[in-house]
Formats: C-alpha cells, structure tokens, sequence
C-alpha cells in the first residue's frame, strides 16, 4: 500500500481545503510535475502556522511551537544576532556534536553552512514560523539580555582591561566585530534604541547604576540598568567614538557618530552634559536613510490633506505651523517641501539644526556664535533668488519681519511658531511687533499639529464606551453601538498598547472675512469661531475622529489634547 503524500496528510489534519480540492491539487501535481508545496500555496490560504507545517512535512523536517521560552538562551548566543537575523534561524538546543536550530527556510544550505563553521556543531534544522523565530531573536539578543551577557564577560576578566586599547581602534566603531564587553554593551544599547524605534537614547549615570531610557513614540522608557562600576568606561567609550575630549568632565560637549545597521545609515547625534553623579549623554537617533515623506503618508486624513495642498498651490504668501517641541512640525514641514519641488523652482531653508539632508535643496544651518542668526541668513537667502523659503522658527520680530517681507514680495514662506492652536499664531505675530495689516496680508494659513499614539494592531481590545465617552463622541449618554479600543500591551509593543503615531491636524485658512478681522484686531476667540463656520476642525475633533475609527483611544488623545475646549 502507498505511503500517503505527507503534505496531504498535514493538510488534511489542519483541514486545509475540503477532500475533493484536496484531490484536485494531487491530481494537478502529479499530471503537470509542479511542487504540491507551490501548488498549495498558490490555491490555499494558509496562515504562517500551516505553511511552516507543511513546509517542515514536505521536507520531513520536525515543526516547533517555538516560544522565546522554549531557547535555550546560552545555546541561542552560540550565533551572533547578525548571523540569526539575517537567516532568520535561532539554535534552540544542543545535544552532543549537534546544534537544533529553528528555521523559517530549513533548506537554506548557506545558512546551515554558516552556522556550522560559526559554532562547530552539525545543524540539525526543525521548522518554525517566522514570526515565532523573529520573536525569538528579539527576546534573546535584546540589550538587556546582551548587558547580562557583557557584565558576566566584565566579571570574568577582571576590570574590563585598558580603556584606551579598548577604544584605540575606531574603525571597528559600533557595530564591528569585537569580544571587548564594553564595546558589545554599547553597541547594544545604540541597536536596541534603533530596533525599538527610538527617537534619543538617555544614559543617565544615578548613584548605583547607570539607567539607560529609550524615547519611543514621544515617550521615555526604561531599557537596561548597568553596575556604576562600569559607568566611566561606558560614557567614555561613547565619548571617543563621537571624537569628544574624555578627559572634559565639566563642560557640555557635541558630537556624532554614523553608523550602518540593517542596511540603513543612521546618524547618532551625541550631546554630554556634567550633571551630579556623572555626564549624562543623549544620542539622538537621525535615519539618513530613510524614505522621504509624502504629503499623503504624513497627512493620512483626506480632510485636512487636501486643504493643506491647496494652500501649498499658492506662488506666494506664508504658512505657519503651531505645536510644541516634538509635535512633528518639522516632519511636515519636509513633506510640505517634497510636495513642492521640482526642479525649476530654488528651495532655500534655514534651520536650527539641519536634521536631514533633502536632495535638490539648500539648507543653511543657524550658526549664532559666528553671527548666523535666523534674521541674518534669511536676509542673505532673500539675495540668492529664491521662490520657496523654509524658516525653521520664528524666534523674534526681526525674523518676522524679514519673513513677512519675503511672503508680501512674490515667495512662499514655511515656518514655525509655539503656539497652543491655529488661531494663536495669529495672535502671536502681532504680539512681538508684527503690524495686524501686515500679517493679513501675508498669511495664507495656519496649522496647529500634534502626535497621538496609535494602537498596537496585534493587542488593541474591544472596549464598550462609558457615558463620559458618549458625550464626547457623540454628544449623547449612548453611544448607539459604536465599537471603542483600549490599550492591552503585548510583546511587540513592550507591553505598552501602542505602536507608532500619526499626526492630527487642526487647519485655519485665511478667508476674506478672517482679513478683515484680523486688521480689525478681533480676538483669537472670534477668528476660531469664524473658522468654525467657514468648516474648521479643531484638534479636539481631528483627535476624537481618530478614536471613532479604532486607531487610537480616549486616554491617549486626552494626553496631547485639552478634550474640554471646543
């Protein structure tokens, strides 16, 4: 009697298609010669758990229900996590002259190879999902589990040896190849803030311990905590490879540091400051690398992205962004320019500092120690014949002036104010010397901007609105049904609910009426109100709009919004 087709067999203890398409795909296999796996997967859809079932059948392979817990960790670091990412394999266990390593792809020949020479044990390949092996390599090559690792190293040999061999050769920089703990400590700490999506990384020397803190989605969060007896050692080898003076402890110091890591180019901003306790470093993480932004990826809303087109449209005139610190103003800013260039228009900004290099325009980075203010750069950009001029904020009344004159005389000014909302930045103009006649003249629109956190996709819970909620969303006690979220936390977003965050908009453009007002020198409270009627939405209602759609919740837009205003 045959023996049954393995892959059969699995797809019928999975119930994978009913008996006759089961069949049909034998048949189909047999007469034409073509891989039942192929077949299979282009006719079913299997999730990720059956493919790695039928995969691990087809090549008589075991499959594993892998869990981080399930890895031996001593046996999983017998690879780097270089080797283990890039093949996407983690060794689980050892047993005599055998490595079992968890693969999404088993017959990966190079991988095996690799992993043979590397370690000197045969592979013996089982299946796993590769998401479940992705999961792995993150619970097991984590900074925290690789500190563990560096601080028994460090234990092991004593002091850790001479710092300044240590940090001698610099051409290893952060991620090279070395088995000196420290550097292994550190490069950890820089690629568990990239892999975490950090925006900064804080080493922040306490009495005890140095605490390391990652920014992720504009939220501080506890990473690693290493013994202070090796705090110098860990600050001073950030500080050589960023070419700062180690032997300075009392003044505040700036450097950089470009690194590579996944293929992507990253430029670590690094900036010391002496502080009770030992110097605090901050790395700000900069992607040079990274897609530039779209209009439509960073403005997702139709309703706010279309009027906000329009306004770019216009040959001349400013437009303002209002928002706190790390609101994203600058973000959209950029996309604002990438919707607009093209290559007969000349684009010049001038910043503070130049964060990211945008290809086809000039930028001028504010210098105030040699003289180059805001005020000053703009007045020599204005003889460079430009036709679009980002100004990164508007600090003072010269500035503005200058900005204004450019809007007034034939150019499209972009900058930036500090201001609660839309209406405000009006208001503000006038406040630091801005003539009110000038400013109606000049102004096309302006933006109020904030960041809310979105829902981790993977544990968002459903959650039945309370009354409090009816009233906001809906204006009533009953919410009619409608389907709310809450924040879980799982895994993948470490265990905080969110993952992300995206931009909510409230977009004031200046209308004929809005002019008149604003040289009759009407209030902020009277120009919001007549943009309510001209079609207005506020932030508080571009946010409560984002928690009817399931994409973030009442908490979190409570968080960066003041709900009570209208």
């Amino acid at each position: 009697m045959n023996e049954p087709d393995p892959i059969m067999a699995v797809m019928a203890r999975e119930n994978i298609l009913d008996e006759a398409d089961r069949q049909s795909l034998l048949q189909r296999h047999r007469r034409t010669g073509e891989s039942l796996l192929s077949i299979v997967e282009e006719e079913a859809d299997l999730t990720d758990e059956q493919r790695a079932r039928i995969v691990a059948a087809a090549d008589r392979l075991d499959f594993v229900d892998l869990t981080p817990e399930t890895v031996d960790a001593m046996v999983a670091h017998l690879v780097g996590r270089d080797v283990a990412s890039r093949h996407n394999a983690i060794p689980i266990a050892k047993r005599d002259h055998e490595l079992i390593v968890a693969m999404s792809c088993p017959l990966d020949l190079g991988a095996r190879d690799e992993i043979e020479m590397k370690t000197g044990y045969r592979v013996v390949p089982v299946v796993a999902t590769a998401q479940a092996i992705q999961q792995a390599i993150r619970y097991h090559f984590d900074v925290a589990s690789v500190t563990k690792q560096a601080i028994a190293s460090m234990r092991l040999k004593g002091d850790g040896g001479d710092m300044s061999q240590r940090v001698a050769d610099k051409s290893e920089k952060l991620f090279g190849v070395s088995d000196d703990p420290i550097t292994r400590l550190v490069a950890s700490i820089v690629r568990g803030g990239i892999e975490a999506g950090a925006s900064d990384i804080h080493i922040e020397p306490q009495d005890s311990e140095l605490c390391v803190r990652y920014r992720v989605d504009g939220m501080l969060r506890a990473a690693v905590t290493v013994p202070a007896s090796v705090q110098l050692e860990v600050l001073s080898h950030v500080k050589v490879l960023a070419d700062l003076d180690i032997s300075e402890r009392r003044i505040p110091q700036d450097g950089h540091i470009t690194v590579r890591h996944d293929d992507r180019e990253y430029d670590l901003r690094v900036s010391s400051l002496p502080a009770v306790g030992g110097e605090k470093i901050v790395l700000r993480l900069l992607d040079k690398s990274t897609d530039r932004w779209s209009l439509d990826s960073v403005v997702t809303s139709p309703v706010d992205r279309e009027p906000f087109r329009e306004l770019l449209a216009n040959p001349y005139g400013m437009l303002l962004l209002t928002g706190p610190t790390g609101s994203g103003k600058t973000t959209t800013l950029y996309s604002a320019l990438q919707e607009i260039h093209r290559p007969e228009k000349n684009i010049v900004t001038v910043e503070d500092p130049v964060e990211y290099r945008l290809a086809g325009i000039t930028q001028v980075q504010v210098r105030p120690v040699a003289g180059m203010t805001f005020a000053s750069a703009l007045r020599s950009i204005l003889r460079q014949d430009p036709d679009i001029i980002l100004v990164g904020e508007i600090r003072d009344l010269e500035t503005a002036e200058i900005a204004i004159s450019a809007a007034l005389t034939g150019h499209l000014v972009l900058s930036t104010l500090h201001t609660n909302d839309a209406a405000g930045a009006i208001s503000r103009l006038i406040n630091i010397g801005v003539p009110p006649f000038l400013v109606a003249s000049a102004l096309l629109g302006t933006v109020a901007q904030r960041l809310v956190r979105t829902l981790c996709p993977r544990c968002k819970e459903v959650q039945e609105p309370g009354p409090d909620d009816g009233r906001l969303l809906y204006g009533q006690e009953e919410a009619n049904g409608e389907t709310l979220y809450q924040a879980r936390g799982c895994h993948y977003c470490y265990d905080t609910g969110y993952q992300g965050r995206k931009s909510i908009y409230e977009l004031l453009c200046i209308s004929e009426a809005i002019r008149r007002m604003i040289v009759d020198g009407r209030s902020d409270t009277a120009l919001k109100e007549q943009a309510l009627t001209e079609g207005m939405r506020t932030l508080r209602m571009s946010a409560l709009d984002e928690v009817r759609h399931g994409v973030t919740t009442m908490e979190e837009v409570a968080r960066v919004v003041d709900l009570k205003r209208a």
